[in-house]
């Protein structure tokens, strides 16, 4: 899907055939209405629509709430090229919620959305958030077993996403002595 989103407004050179090596991968903090960002997040709804049968286009929402100090908006960066994303925004006091965690699938199977979510749970932490919500669709299988393996348990619906089907919660306040 990556290859057919439309290009960010600032210059981004033709991925190469395969991504940099993992450690090659920079999570940056981005604005969410940066050009990065919405490249980014563009591929992303282009991919739920291809797998939903639908199309997916959620209203916008203030990129104030994934910048500090209520939230943060990382993309992936390999070089000149996009290659995931995630936010974290505040959802009420001590609770955070995770939105928007997707990966080129060129970049797949690197670790990446690990990488993403690890971030995302560190920012949390030091903004203050003691747990952290997501929620998910049923078609996304992988980012299902994800979340699970990392760590995060299933809870009752806490939002009125209609094309949630899952959704989860985790611990991340730091243990205090």
């Amino acid at each position: 899907m990556s290859d057919t989103c439309p290009p960010p407004s600032a210059p981004q050179s033709a991925p190469p055939s395969a991504p940099p090596p993992p450690d090659r991968i920079a999570l940056v903090p981005v604005r969410a209405d940066s050009p990065e960002a919405r490249y980014a997040l563009q591929c992303y709804y282009d991919e739920l629509s291809a797998r939903f049968g639908q199309t997916f286009a959620p209203p916008a929402a203030d990129p104030d709430e994934t910048w500090p100090p209520r939230g943060v908006f990382l993309v992936a960066r390999g070089g000149d090229r996009v290659l995931g994303c995630g936010a974290l925004r505040t959802d009420a006091p001590g609770v955070g919620e995770i939105k928007r965690v997707w990966i080129a699938p060129a970049a797949r199977g690197m670790g990446l959305a690990r990488r993403i979510m690890a971030a995302l749970e560190d920012h949390a932490r030091a903004m203050g958030l003691a747990t952290l919500r997501l929620d998910t669709a049923a078609p996304l299988t992988e980012a299902i077993t994800l979340y699970r393996r990392s760590g995060w348990t299933e809870i009752a619906r806490y939002n009125d996403n209609p094309h949630a089907s899952h959704w989860f919660e985790k611990a991340v306040a730091r243990d205090t002595p």
